[in-house]
């Protein structure tokens, strides 16, 4: 009697069967393997772009010219290529149907050697045989491990001029040295052409490593560049950019962002014909004439015979506009005056919800909203003991009257003492140690900040409601409710905000996946026109600099507020205060801000930390333009002489303006009259007023008790305080106070070139210290 189903629901339609599940594995692990090969197949090959190779010498002493004058002499099929002032060549092999490009970053040139990691297909490091790599290679390595390393190579040229011996316990000592930073890495000697071929074979058909922010990105590193001026000033015109496109389509109308100079429209793309070429019949006789004209097109007079095509025109419609700020409007936030029915309404809803709470003289209503009732409910056992208690209390505030002000005036020459020292001693110090000072009051601040954290004093010459007048006592720091929309500052109005940041990243990403974009394919050749370039940019690029150029997503013009994961790197100890100015490398981005930073935490709220903690991760918030994760993140700091140092590391963990960071003061008192579960607390407040103003704010205690403030006794902040159980006399009693911070708008597009990394001796041996 059974009877079959006319229609199968969703979720049983997709549900396979054994032999089809097995099928369908078979064919995704057939489709990632034919990816996976063809990528292989296609890089350094005639369809796609030539294998780009940086040269990093990780030490002074390094023979990196021999290396790259072994890898110049190959054979006689190879046409070597020199490129000028950019300090590399081109290698064409038709018979391996292989081209490579090699291109040299010093190790000190910091900016230099993060821009071609960028964009390179594979990293060529030359060590030194004895020594390995010294500071600075130490430094240039730790900044590429956090940006991301793409394929790497290593070799070592030289060490044949040492004996057997030597040669052999050097070895071993560069070998021990290696596994800790490149495991399963191989060494490639690097002294005849015979090993020169076989490190060219291995960089042609190792792994390639994806780099994700730039594999979803159009990006090209420069071979040829022209500056056209503009009628209106020689300052600013059209930058004609010549490269190999990588990475993704490069379609016109979208932005595109110059690395290290800004964002940019495009007005054409063209397609000149390549000047790498693996055609044996352009090779052929013609070496010498090919070889000036790619010397003329560096220098920026690209003069082809044959003619330049025309890919694409920007369309005004779809391009991408170059707005990064909203205009904020002074009215918008104006109001018509409410009509008799919306008044009417107003006073029946506040009629209907209406409650009775007692708060201090001078309180607004929108702080009394914040103000938790007292909980009435107490045991009689509490009451006969809160009687009592305070007719004990009277009597002591009656006999300690008069020592009271003594004690004052006691504490207040302590201060006066304190402060006279201080005076002395700044004055004692020259001039030559004041940055020596400021980081001693930095370490100082620090190491409070660890043992009393949050902890501030109350001042003295200023009523602490007046001091502390924009924070608020909060029932629960993780359950009470904070309106991320009140109170904002006038900089959120200049920012852009999605209504769902994810969704809008992974539609984003689905697009790129599945649609086919139009525009420049990935291995052609293009020149790209971009408007409105300064001058500045053509002249780095005449200085030898690289000109790396990234395609923008939608969006990822604007302004917004960035929220990035990090932690402290372990070579860099000095404290770094919060709202210090700092220089961001995020993804293909610099630039420089302030930033805040704040605990990680799964809560809607998060505290502030001073200081950029050691031992932990923080959240790093800054003003800045959007960028869609993943993207690693380095955070620098600019010494006085010029010098960068990297102080942490880290990844972008989303763009979230409605982060809400709390910033946390704690005033602490001490104890002076204990009683069963009620105590007289002193030197938290210094006059009555204070002690009225803040009596709805729980209190609590480093010992763990709870409790809030009964009234005010006596003018000089003395209060009398019920505990949920007895204090010890060795206590302290704090009251928490919060307040919602933001970032300050600081972001600056320029960041100064770094001054070389001063080299020192071998890293080798500290290693070593560190492995044993």
């Amino acid at each position: 009697g059974r009877v079959s189903v006319k229609a199968l629901p969703r979720r049983q339609r997709r549900d396979l069967g054994r032999v089809d599940r097995r099928h369908q594995a078979l064919q995704l692990r057939r489709q990632r393997k034919e990816a996976v090969l063809a990528e292989k197949r296609s890089l350094g090959r005639r369809d796609g772009p030539p294998h780009l190779v940086v040269v990093v010498p990780l030490h002074s002493g390094a023979a990196a010219h021999d290396a790259l004058r072994l890898l110049q002499s190959q054979d006689s099929a190879v046409l070597h290529v020199d490129e000028g002032k950019a300090g590399g060549f081109v290698l064409l092999c038709p018979r391996l149907r292989q081209r490579w490009r090699f291109v040299t970053a010093q190790t000190g040139d910091l900016h230099t050697v993060l821009d071609l990691a960028k964009v390179a297909d594979s990293l060529l490091f030359i060590l030194d045989p004895a020594d390995g790599w010294d500071s600075a290679g130490e430094h240039c390595l730790s900044c590429l491990f956090a940006q991301g390393l793409p394929s790497y190579a290593l070799a070592v040229p030289g060490g044949t001029d040492l004996p057997p011996k030597k040669r052999i316990d050097a070895k071993k000592k560069l070998a021990k040295a290696i596994e800790k930073r490149f495991p399963e890495a191989k060494l490639f000697p690097l002294n005849t052409e015979q090993e020169s071929s076989l490190l060219l074979r291995h960089l042609a058909t190792q792994k390639q490593r994806h780099l994700a922010f730039r594999d979803r990105r159009a990006h090209l590193l420069a071979y040829a560049a022209e500056f056209v001026p503009s009628q209106e000033s020689d300052q600013v015109g059209t930058l004609k950019v010549s490269g190999f496109v990588r990475g993704q389509a490069l379609d016109v109308n979208s932005l595109v962002h110059i690395v290290g100079h800004g964002d940019f429209q495009m007005s054409q793309v063209d397609a000149p014909p390549d000047p790498l070429s693996l055609n044996p019949r352009v090779v052929k006789g013609r070496k010498n004439q090919d070889m000036d004209v790619q010397e003329d097109s560096v220098n920026g007079t690209d003069e082809m015979e044959e003619d330049v095509k025309l890919l694409m025109k920007a369309d005004t419609n779809k391009q991408e506009s170059l707005q990064s700020e909203v205009v904020p409007d002074p009215m918008e936030g104006e109001q018509t005056w409410p009509t008799e029915e919306e008044l009417q309404e107003a006073e029946a809803s506040l009629k209907t919800n209406r409650r009775v709470v007692k708060v201090p003289k001078g309180t607004s209503k929108y702080q009394a909203a914040w103000i938790v009732d007292d909980e009435e409910g107490s045991d009689e056992d509490d009451d006969d003991n809160d009687d009592t208690d305070d007719d004990m209390m009277e009597e002591a505030v009656s006999q300690e009257g008069e020592s009271s002000a003594e004690e004052e005036e006691l504490v207040e020459e302590e201060c006066e003492t304190m402060t006279m020292s201080e005076c002395v001693r700044d004055d004692q110090y020259d001039e030559k140690v004041e940055e020596d000072e400021q980081m001693l009051e930095k370490y100082k601040e620090e190491r409070m900040d660890e043992m009393f954290p949050d902890e501030v004093d109350t001042p003295r010459d200023v009523p602490a409601r007046v001091r502390f007048q924009k924070y608020r006592g909060l029932k629960s720091f993780r359950t009470s409710p904070w309106d991320p929309k009140e109170n904002l500052p006038r900089d959120y109005a200049r920012i852009f905000q999605f209504q769902d940041f994810f969704r809008t990243r992974k539609h984003l990403f689905r697009q790129i996946e599945k649609e086919e974009t139009e525009g420049a394919s990935v291995g052609w050749y293009v020149t790209l026109h971009v408007c409105s370039v300064p001058v500045s940019v053509m002249e780095s690029f005449k200085e030898g600099k690289p000109l790396v150029l990234f395609s923008l997503l939608p969006h990822e013009q604007k302004m917004s507020v960035l929220n990035f994961l990090v932690r402290r790197h372990p070579s860099n100890s000095e404290p770094v205060r919060a709202k210090e100015e700092l220089i961001f490398h995020c993804g293909f981005r610099r630039f420089r801000a302030s930033p805040l930073f704040s605990q990680h935490t799964s809560a809607d709220k998060h505290k502030l930390e001073r200081f950029l903690r050691p031992d932990a991760a923080l959240v790093v918030t800054v003003y800045a333009p959007i960028t869609f994760p993943p993207a690693s993140v380095l955070l620098f700091k600019q010494r006085s002489n010029g010098m960068h140092d990297l102080i942490a590391t880290g990844s972008l963990l989303a763009v979230d303006p409605d982060r809400i960071i709390i910033k946390r003061l704690v005033l602490s008192g001490h104890p002076f009259k204990i009683f069963t579960k009620t105590a007289v607390v002193r030197y938290m407040f210094f006059n009555r007023e204070d002690v009225m103003w803040f009596k709805p704010v729980e209190l609590r205690t480093k010992w763990g008790r709870r409790g809030h403030i009964k009234e005010p006794l006596g003018t000089h902040g003395h209060m009398k305080c019920h505990f949920d159980g007895q204090l010890k006399s060795q206590d302290t009693v704090l009251l928490n106070l919060y307040k919602r911070v933001f970032p300050k708008w600081t972001y600056d597009p320029y960041v100064p070139e770094p001054v070389p990394w001063v080299r020192s001796e071998s890293a080798l041996p500290v290693q070593e210290v560190e492995m044993e």
